[in-house]
């Protein structure tokens, strides 16, 4: 059958609506029956047995990688959990040719160690069947992602699904064997051994965007990728994070005043300390259609139309390696300083979790900081016919807001959509986009004009950052490779499936503690009361400084959202300013313990009855510093929104608390300091997240703040 590959931007919405509306979807499991599977095959068996892996066979017998006591042969012969990406004959022969050998045993070792290492995953097995866009790590600790395709078949001018892992096609997927899964690949699975700098400037799709990154000196901001300094005093002290079997470290949380019920978390440290980024890059032909750029200089004078109007008193600076130029200001805002693939960079993660939110109301949304100094970038994820993910967009799917407001912004592409493109490398992920992204007039007036909510697992970029494992601490999957899970009262490692992450004093950005103070990331449940299903956990007599989110120049009110009504909640002061050594207290201590309804009287819509009534006792608790839980999220698994569940606008014991309100120029960082006042060790903050509100917003006479 002869195949054309759709191409690039001639039919790429045709291909954005296929994916992103599931007509080839990871998720669409064909059923057990389809899977291969003998009871006592291990996949050392399965290419044993079947002549046409012979070719492979031979590279893993010669393969031992680090551990020279053992061949990686042997390995996929033992118990285990493993995913083998197995290239037929042809697909060895292929290579051979391609590096003018004859034979696998001119082959060096180190050759076998490479490509059989790059073919296995230790620890899981992925089947295409399951929720698999996230990014997975071999066994070389180089990153692979299953990318779903419909190319056209010229004869029948039907389209055809096909799946890839990186740009190797899988031929036959989910082969089913005693301690894993095998996928028949018709090339070797190549991966980028390289950085996300050096990557980018071989795509010549973006000439414009790669001069701009060497001339302002950002390419070489990329460069960094491990912290070499990361260690632990011990061995005793290290836990390794892909394993979870220390005992010792699961965490209680939200027990009652008895120590009854409540839940354990399964903590663990990252075994290694990486720093990721992600880049935007907007193609030549878009920047020529859009907006008539065609040179650097072109690119020059459109940096300086966007950003002098906000910031005339650079004007004058023409140092282009200057972060306050205009062109630097204009490329560094389109690189974050994480890990983002398409489906992390909002919480709508393409599996279930979407469906705990209203979107008929409510965009997923979420922000980050950029590398241009003092600026913020907005994702959302609408549903409808503007499905998919956005940059500094504004409205609710294709429609203005309740406040009357739109902005289109710019579209980011699914890199599944262009399987011949590599996006992934060691320390980071570029991105196509649609239009320019910038941190202008319209950026910060209009699109940012609005409620700013941050989850608390979005505020340090090392939790969003690629550990040993392939995951990062924010949507870590539970055991098993579940996507979430359902807490457990058990203290015994080995009987909790919950992934949480922690992190050490000094190995979280933004984050300041002191040693008395115990952070993790909590692994992702539907079942918490938490929005987005996660959060950060304080515990102990804890005392955290928060470098808060750049935001536009203007009077902000600050608030937390969080869960009351657990003995083990504890008292809290809240400090804010712009100095971090001279923080002002806000308002007396925080007692966590009691429910909504002691803090401040809660009472349900329903109750109150009518809306002027609700608006009301809304203005009333803001008043004296209360507010309920937002109405566009409701806790709990389902297959679809549910209209008639509770939201946490609906549950008394999931509140905001307004902290205190501070203005910033827009050049200047501001900190939220966080004190535990009790005298104990067991009392714990879950942290879930905070809202930036400008007073255009909490303070407008026309317009009541939105409920969701």
């Amino acid at each position: 059958m002869k195949l054309i590959k759709i191409k690039f931007w001639a039919v790429v919405l045709f291909i954005i609506s296929a994916v992103q509306m599931g007509i080839v979807s990871c998720s669409d499991d064909p059923g057990v029956d389809n899977y291969y599977t003998i009871v006592r095959e291990y996949a050392a068996d399965y290419l044993k047995n079947r002549d046409e892996y012979s070719q492979y066979l031979k590279i893993l017998e010669r393969a031992t990688g680090e551990r020279q006591d053992l061949r990686l042969v042997d390995m996929l012969g033992t118990y285990g959990s493993y995913t083998v990406f197995a290239p037929t004959n042809d697909a060895v022969d292929k290579y051979l040719q391609a590096k003018g050998l004859t034979s696998v045993d001119e082959l060096s070792k180190e050759d076998c160690d490479t490509i059989a290492l790059n073919s296995i995953i230790d620890g899981k097995a992925y089947f295409t069947t399951d929720d698999c866009e996230d990014m997975i790590s071999n066994m070389l600790e180089r990153k692979l992602r299953f990318k779903f395709l419909l190319e056209l078949d010229e004869e029948t001018g039907d389209s055809v699904p096909f799946t890839y892992i990186n740009s190797a096609t899988v031929a036959h997927e989910n082969d089913s064997v005693s301690n894993g899964v095998i996928h028949v690949v018709s090339d070797l699975v190549d991966t980028y051994n390289g950085l996300i700098g050096a990557l980018i400037q071989t795509d010549s799709t973006c000439l414009l965007y790669n001069d701009a990154f060497k001339v302002t000196g950002i390419l070489d901001s990329l460069e960094y990728d491990e912290d070499k300094s990361y260690g632990w005093a011990s061995t005793q002290d290290r836990i390794d994070s892909c394993t979870w079997t220390n005992d010792k470290l699961c965490i209680p949380t939200a027990k009652d005043a008895n120590g009854g019920g409540g839940e354990y978390d399964n903590v663990a440290y990252p075994e290694k300390r990486y720093f990721n980024f992600t880049v935007f890059m907007c193609p030549d032909s878009i920047l020529k259609e859009k907006h008539g750029i065609e040179t650097l200089d072109d690119l020059r004078r459109k940096a300086r139309e966007l950003y002098e109007p906000m910031y005339p008193e650079y004007a004058d600076i023409t140092d282009e390696k200057d972060r306050r130029n205009y062109l630097n200001m204009f490329i560094s805002y389109h690189v974050l300083n994480r890990y983002g693939s398409y489906y992390t960079l909002t919480s709508n993660d393409n599996s279930d979790l979407p469906n705990n939110f209203n979107r008929r109301k409510y965009d997923i949304v979420d922000f980050y900081e950029t590398l241009m100094p003092h600026s913020l970038m907005k994702f959302s994820f609408p549903s409808g016919s503007k499905v998919g993910l956005y940059i500094n967009r504004r409205g609710v799917q294709s429609r203005v807001d309740e406040r009357g407001v739109f902005v289109q912004g710019a579209k980011v592409l699914n890199s599944s959509l262009f399987p011949d493109t590599k996006f992934d490398a060691n320390n980071g992920i570029y991105h196509y986009i649609d239009d320019i992204a910038a941190y202008g007039e319209v950026t910060q007036k209009t699109v940012l004009n609005d409620v700013i909510r941050m989850d608390g697992t979005t505020l340090s970029p090392d939790f969003m950052t690629l550990m040993t494992d392939g995951q990062t601490p924010r949507g870590h999957f539970w055991r098993n490779g579940d996507r979430y899970g359902t807490a457990k009262n058990t203290s015994v490692a080995a009987n909790n499936d919950n992934r949480s992450v922690g992190f050490k004093p000094g190995c979280a950005r933004n984050f300041t503690y002191t040693n008395n103070t115990h952070m993790h990331v909590r692994g992702r449940s539907l079942y918490f009361w938490s929005y987005e299903g996660d959060e950060i956990i304080f515990k102990g007599r804890y005392d955290v400084t928060i470098k808060l989110p750049p935001v536009p120049a203007g009077t902000y009110e600050v608030r937390m959202m969080t869960c009351v009504g657990f003995a083990t909640r504890g008292i809290i002061q809240y400090y804010l300013g712009s100095d971090p050594k001279h923080l002002q207290p806000q308002g007396i201590p925080f007692d966590m313990r009691p429910g909504g309804r002691t803090l401040f009287g809660w009472k349900s819509d329903d109750d109150l009855g009518d809306d002027d009534a609700i608006t009301a006792f809304d203005k009333s608790i803001h008043n004296i510093s209360w507010m309920k839980g937002p109405k566009c999220y409701h806790c709990g698994w389902r297959s679809s929104f549910d209209a008639s569940s509770a939201t946490m606008r609906d549950q008394d014991n999931t509140i905001r608390k307004v902290i205190g309100t501070f203005y910033t120029d827009g050049k200047t960082d501001q900190y939220l300091r966080i004190q535990q006042k009790m005298e104990s060790e067991n009392n714990e903050l879950n942290f879930d997240f905070l809202e930036l509100c400008p007073s255009s917003v909490y303070n407008n006479e026309y317009f009541a703040e939105p409920v969701w």
